[in-house]
């Protein structure tokens, strides 16, 4: 065996410790994803997806010590959270997953394992509805195809950290329940965007609320003002000291605040709060810098875009 040859357990399969960049931190998280066909592991895929981790399907089980190996320490740029998707689809490769795992744990990998099944019933009736063979009936029925992978799923089913049965689950409520097993704990993935724009120049397409500050006087009337943005004091101070003015922009971020809850609730983390005046420039670009401040005090991460200031 030569320097550059990788050195491997009796089984072949490459050790951790051997491959390029296999120095691994233990702040990297490897997660696997795996069980029976048509129980959600798709679903999961992209649920995780959305967590920002890298996630691979259908990876056949021998190439995930060098995929583990290329992670990037952590703190770096690149790849330290990998979820995998591993499962009866590789056929003969997926006869290598018990001993994969093990040379894993061995060179000191820490990885968890996500089973997910459901109910003959309703794998059956999931089947139907996408008109899609299970990947291991051959030439019997659905049934003959589950009862062949749950005899190949069985040892790995049993040193699963996590068994989930989607059997009464939507896609919604698998992913609620695939972030809540995953996110750490404080985690908030809410992208909260705070926008400014002129009525006049339409409303931004992809809002999920409207505020329209046209009731406050507009500074576009005071001379040494019409120059300036929103973003200045002079103007802000005129917008935000009109009599209510800073305790509506404040208690309007206040009453958002259960409603941006709700929707991590509901699996929605893009969430964009427009906040509209005549032309884009003054009133509303001084209430959304203080709706953002008011929503940062809150806890919330924010980012603030004008539109349309430089229009005019």
């Amino acid at each position: 065996m030569t320097n550059e040859d990788p050195q491997t357990v009796p089984n072949g399969i490459p050790l951790l410790d051997s491959l390029p960049g296999a120095a691994t931190s233990p702040t990297n998280e490897v997660l696997i994803i795996t069980g029976r066909s048509g129980a959600g592991r798709s679903q999961a895929a992209r649920a995780l997806e959305d967590l920002d981790w890298y996630v691979v399907d259908n990876l056949p089980p021998s190439m995930l010590p060098a995929l583990v190996g290329m992670m990037s320490p952590g703190g770096e740029a690149g790849v330290h959270r990998l979820a995998v998707v591993v499962d009866v689809r590789s056929r003969a490769f997926f006869m290598d997953l018990s001993a994969t795992l093990d040379a894993l744990r061995a060179q000191g990998v820490l990885y968890r394992i996500i089973y997910l099944e459901a109910d003959e019933a309703t794998l059956v009736r999931r089947y139907e509805s996408n008109r899609r063979p299970h990947p291991l009936q051959g030439d019997g029925t659905v049934l003959d195809g589950i009862h062949a992978e749950d005899v190949l799923l069985a040892p790995l089913r049993r040193r699963a950290d996590e068994v989930i049965d989607t059997t009464r689950m939507s896609v919604h409520d698998l992913s609620r329940h695939i972030r809540d097993v995953i996110a750490g704990e404080g985690e908030r993935p809410l992208q909260l965007t705070v926008e400014s724009f002129g009525f006049k120049y339409g409303l931004p397409l992809d809002a999920d609320d409207v505020l329209d500050v046209r009731f406050l006087k507009n500074p576009y009337w005071i001379d040494e003002l019409r120059h300036l943005t929103g973003r200045d004091k002079a103007v802000a101070d005129y917008v935000l000291d009109q009599p209510g003015a800073r305790d509506f922009a404040c208690g309007y971020a206040d009453l958002l605040a259960p409603m941006l809850d709700g929707y991590l609730t509901e699996l929605k983390p893009f969430v964009t709060i427009a906040v509209g005046c005549t032309g884009g420039k003054h009133r509303s670009v001084a209430v959304a810098e203080l709706i953002a401040e008011r929503l940062r005090e809150r806890g919330f991460p924010v980012r603030v875009l004008h539109r349309d200031l430089g229009r005019e």
